[in-house]
This record gives C-alpha cells, sequence and structure tokens, in this order.
C-alpha cells in the first residue's frame, strides 16, 4: 500500500486547493440538502473536501471489502464510502483525505447534520418543527368537529378500564396506548434522521406524542357524551412511555414490536360507531429475528404474540343479553418484514418494512383465547 506524505505544506497552491476545498465541500452540502426527494445518488467526491471542513473523520474508519460506514460533519452522512486502491481494514483520515477519488452513495438524500453530543429539547423540536405541526394540526382537525356541537364546559369522566361494564371492555384504552405509540415513533424516526441520533431524542419524541394525545383530551373533556379521562391519560402515557424505553434500550427495537391487526368484516372495516373496537388485536410482538442466535435459523420468520381484544360488546350485543368477552390471546406470527423486506434498498421496500413493525396484515397470525 502507498504511503502518503502527510505534511501540510504552506505553499501557494495548497492554500489555493484548501479554500477550493471549503468551497465545494459547502457546495456538496448544500445540493445534498435540497436533493432529498431525489434518493440515493452517485457522485465524487475527493474526501479532503470534508476533511477540510472540519477534520471530521474519527481517527479510524472501519472498513470492509473496502466499504465503509464514514460519519462526516457538518451535515454529512455518507452510507457506503468505497476507497478505491486500500486493502486494509482500517485507515486514517489523513491517508485517505490524500487518496482521491472517493466514491460515494448517499443514503436517501444526504441530508442529516451533524451529531450534537448533548440533549436539547428546544433543538430537537426545532429540527421536526414540520413534522410535528402536521401531526399537531392532524388531530386539531378530526377534533374540531366537537366545538360545533353543543360543547360543554370542560369536566372529568371516570371510563373504567378493562371491565365487562366499560364501553369497550378497554380496547379504546389499548387504542389510545397505540396511537401515542406510532406518534412518538414517528417523531423519534424523524429526530433519528434530522439530529443525526442526538442523544435524548427518544425522550422528546415521547413527550411531544403525549402532549398530542393530551391536546385530544381537552377537546374530548368539552363533548356532552365524555369528559377528561385519566385513564385514557394513563394509556396515553404508557404508549409514548413504550416507544421511550423501545428506543432507549439498545436492539430492543428489533426483538419487540407493539403491533395493531384488525380483523376484517362484511364492510372490510366498520368507520362509524364501535364496531371497529371489536375489529381490532392489539399485541406485542417478540421477534427471534432480533437475536443473534436465530440469524441463521428459520425461526427468524416467525414471531410470538401476546394481546387482547374484545368481542360482544356492542349496544345491540348487550341488548340482546350477550356477555361481553374480553380475550387475552397467545399466538405465533410471520414476521413479514424479516420474510419480505430484510434486504430491500427500494424507498417503497423500505417503508412497507416500517410499517410493518406496527401493523400485522390479517390472516398471517394465528391466535388462541387464553380468558373468555
Amino acid at each position: 500500500m502507498a504511503i502518503f506524505n502527510r505534511e501540510r505544506g504552506r505553499t501557494f497552491h495548497q492554500r489555493l486547493h484548501r479554500v477550493v476545498s471549503l468551497l465545494t465541500g459547502f457546495w456538496v452540502i448544500t445540493a445534498s440538502a435540497s436533493a432529498s426527494a431525489a434518493g440515493d445518488e452517485l457522485m465524487i467526491v475527493p474526501l479532503s473536501t470534508f476533511a477540510e471542513l472540519d477534520q471530521a473523520f474519527s481517527t479510524e474508519l472501519t472498513a470492509s471489502s473496502d466499504t465503509a460506514r464514514v460519519l462526516v460533519a457538518p451535515g454529512a452522512y455518507l452510507e457506503e464510502a468505497t476507497i478505491a486502491g486500500f486493502d486494509r481494514e482500517t485507515v486514517d483520515y489523513q491517508e485517505v483525505e490524500n487518496h482521491v477519488p472517493l466514491t460515494v452513495t448517499t443514503r436517501d438524500g444526504f441530508e442529516n447534520p451533524a451529531r450534537r453530543n448533548y440533549a436539547s429539547f428546544g433543538e430537537d423540536v426545532k429540527a421536526i418543527k414540520w413534522e410535528f405541526a402536521a401531526v399537531a394540526g392532524y388531530y386539531t382537525a378530526i377534533n374540531a368537529p366537537k366545538l360545533l356541537k353543543d360543547p360543554q364546559w370542560p369536566s372529568f369522566q371516570s371510563e373504567g378500564w378493562f371491565g365487562r361494564s366499560t364501553n369497550n371492555v378497554g380496547v379504546d384504552k389499548l387504542a389510545h396506548a397505540y396511537s401515542a405509540y406510532v406518534i412518538s415513533e414517528l417523531l423519534y424516526g424523524r429526530l433519528k434522521r434530522n439530529t443525526n441520533d442526538a442523544p435524548g431524542i427518544e425522550i422528546t419524541a415521547a413527550a411531544l406524542a403525549s402532549g398530542v394525545m393530551l391536546w385530544t383530551e381537552a377537546f374530548d373533556s368539552i363533548e356532552p357524551t365524555s369528559g377528561w379521562s385519566w385513564e385514557d391519560v394513563t394509556f396515553n402515557t404508557m404508549g409514548a412511555g413504550f416507544s421511550l424505553l423501545r428506543n432507549s434500550v439498545p436492539g430492543l427495537d428489533e426483538k419487540l414490536d407493539f403491533r395493531l391487526m384488525i380483523e376484517p368484516n362484511d364492510d372490510i372495516y366498520t368507520i362509524s360507531g364501535k364496531e371497529h373496537f371489536q375489529q381490532q388485536r392489539y399485541f406485542l410482538a417478540l421477534k427471534p429475528a432480533g437475536f443473534e442466535a436465530f440469524n441463521n435459523s428459520p425461526l427468524r420468520y416467525l414471531e410470538l404474540h401476546l394481546g387482547y381484544h374484545g368481542d360482544d360488546f356492542l349496544l345491540k350485543d348487550r341488548a340482546a343479553g350477550i356477555v361481553p368477552k374480553r380475550h387475552i390471546f397467545v399466538g405465533l406470527g410471520i414476521n413479514l418484514r424479516e420474510l419480505l423486506f430484510k434486504d430491500s434498498k427500494s424507498r417503497v421496500g423500505k417503508a412497507a418494512g416500517e410499517v410493518l413493525d406496527y401493523f400485522q396484515l390479517p390472516y398471517t397470525a394465528v391466535h388462541t383465547h387464553l380468558t373468555d
């Protein structure tokens, strides 16, 4: 392997090169930010372009088959960097910066700022202000009609938990937890991208999700037939808290999901009334694929499920004297993400895989009831 001269001269040529590198680097970062919708791109970029900006490479770049994952600040996260002519597994940045060209494949738009080494709630919110505004705006829009339907002064109402006498035998509580969980996961995903996985973003995401759900509960408090429910608030907090736990413990997101499966009826999915609650199955999915021991085992395509759903709690069922049923269930499911989208390179495939972490397609699991 060639040994490069590491001495930095002060000749006019070298100083000019440094200025050009700086300007080129800023152009690359600016252009990459505007290309976020264009997908993966291939560029030929001198590594010195980035090294001149901020001595940003770690002292060693771990490589495998001449491919390394390289973190460059400010603003650039490089998915792959193929270094021509290097056959060692590690190279230091001083050697690499003098070796051009470098073939770089960017990750979905190449738009990642330098990672902060401290937690900042305010900077986190700023990083996802539009995403948070969209989520808050959506929940405001779907709840705003309550302001026009004979609103009352805010009041409280105890809805109970999972008792047979409750309106939905507790399925609505799990729906609250799931909504808060999905909002937190969505905001966490955007924060992870926009802050380059800065410390504390899982706390920010959970806090903002809880805030959105409190906002929706405020709308419930003015409904004549409803009210502020501390039971709902409790499960909102639990859903956001599970997201916080899942994103705080390394590897837990690869092992455990909180999912919803909808059992189709004659209408496929009934939106009006309470029947949609009867179609919903909420469960935790333990994924062997997330454990190293099952990396090469067929068991990685299966999952263990533990969940809850209710039956026979509609008004017509109660009027007919049918006793509401509360089912705790266990079962096996197919890990569709592992089976179909594990190695997907397309945006559609990656997105579909992400969705399957939160939603189980019907008829892809077998469940048995532990309780009636």
